[in-house]
């Protein structure tokens, strides 16, 4: 898969050290991974949760963040649209992000 952008996921642990490791991992996997639908995420992350709009919630740092990514399946693209902590998770509408 094709992540855009990682730069998101550095400023993010730029302001919050303690998951740059878990976000540096999160990001090695999705690049290997050739997830061909939301079926193969939860194969890899069971903790997943799906939304509409092929929209993926993924727990990081034993859920301490969120990070909201969409998927184009068809082309193997996944898009980082939201990074953040669970009260700032709790301010956005994750399935139009």
């Amino acid at each position: 898969m094709r992540v855009i952008a990682k730069k998101s996921l550095r400023d993010f642990w730029f302001k919050y050290p303690d998951c740059k490791q878990q976000l540096k991992s999160w990001f090695r996997e999705a690049e290997k991974s050739k997830w061909v639908s939301p079926k193969s995420i939860k194969k890899d992350y069971p903790t997943a949760s799906i939304l509409e709009n092929n929209r993926v919630v993924f727990n990081i740092k034993g859920n301490n963040y969120r990070l909201i990514v969409r998927i184009n399946y068809d082309y193997g693209i996944v898009w980082i649209r939201f990074i953040g902590t669970h009260s700032q998770y709790d301010k956005i509408d994750a399935n139009n992000i």
